[in-house]
């Protein structure tokens, strides 16, 4: 029996899969997400492209698109509503598939040399062959294909990639940020540049991870932070 096929999602949709998915692995003592915290994963200023602003209300709504497929389950447990992502089951995936979309619906289309280092924290890839060789059965796939491999831009040396659930991505939109012909090459890599990328959104996350503990403690001992 196959998966059926999906509807097309917009921006935020896969947003908030994005969100959910990666703050499973990211802030696992505090998954499934609050209403108030996958807002805030959504609008999140680091390791997000496009950047967006999205309210409470238009979450919501998000979610309630997404029980449809079965792409989110929402759990009523205690005071607070949460909400977790379902993409392993409903997309029959596995959990090397689902990272790598995560870092595309979060980041845009990327080579499989920055999905590596961007997906790092989801899962660890031995080698740049071994994302390819998922990206390849991701457009294989028997319902559909759900990533594609885009055409080389103006004076790169790699392809990049982009997911497919929000329909096929404008060739124009994804060739808008090459760089201009009469512009210097830089002499740092792409891969180098996404790893600096990837290591102060951690070192970000660490800071706040950081001041809500000491937040904590100092309730805990009655001191002012």
């Amino acid at each position: 029996m196959t998966a059926p096929r999906l509807p097309v999602l917009s921006l935020l949709e896969t947003r908030v899969l994005g969100v959910l998915s990666e703050k499973q692995h990211t802030v696992p003592d505090t998954y499934p997400l609050s209403l108030n915290a996958l807002v805030a994963g959504c609008n999140q200023k680091t390791s997000r492209h496009p950047i967006i602003e999205a309210s409470e209300a238009d979450v919501l709504s998000a979610i309630d698109s997404l029980k449809g497929p079965a792409l989110i389950i929402e759990t009523s447990g205690g005071r607070v509503t949460r909400y977790a992502h379902n993409m392993e089951r409903a997309l029959r995936l596995p959990s090397q598939s689902i990272a790598l979309l995560t870092a595309l619906m979060l980041r845009g289309p990327q080579t499989a040399g920055e999905l590596r280092t961007n997906s790092e924290r989801l899962h660890r890839f031995a080698d740049i062959s071994a994302v390819e060789g998922f990206l390849q059965e991701l457009t294989e796939r028997p319902e559909g294909a759900i990533v594609v491999e885009l055409p080389r831009q103006p004076g790169s040396r790699e392809k990049r990639w982009a997911h497919l659930l929000s329909g096929t991505p404008a060739i124009e939109e994804t060739l808008s940020t090459a760089p201009s012909a009469n512009e210097p090459a830089a002499d740092i890599s792409v891969g180098e540049i996404a790893a600096l990328k990837a290591n102060v959104a951690r070192l970000e996350e660490e800071v706040i991870a950081l001041k809500g503990l000491v937040g904590k403690l100092c309730a805990a001992l009655g001191v002012s932070g």
